[in-house]
């Protein structure tokens, strides 16, 4: 192999070390989002729940609205 062909090769495999740890980086992250956005869903579904259980869920479809 010639030096400058090694060289390529080298250059080649750093850059795909680099994206590689940028990947995993960006996939952290989204793991991150995903599992607060998770979180906020669970949270926002147990207070309609609570709500609803409540009775407090506000006019029902049938009902007219107070300006009529």
């Amino acid at each position: 192999m010639t030096d400058e062909r090694l060289t390529h090769i080298e250059e080649k495999i750093t850059f795909q070390e680099d994206l590689i740890e940028e990947l995993n980086k960006t996939v952290y992250q989204q793991q991150q989002r995903l599992e607060r956005l998770e979180a906020f869903c669970k949270e926002l579904a147990g207070q309609v729940r609570s709500l609803s259980e409540s009775g407090s869920a506000g006019p029902t479809a049938n009902e007219r609205p107070p300006h009529y």
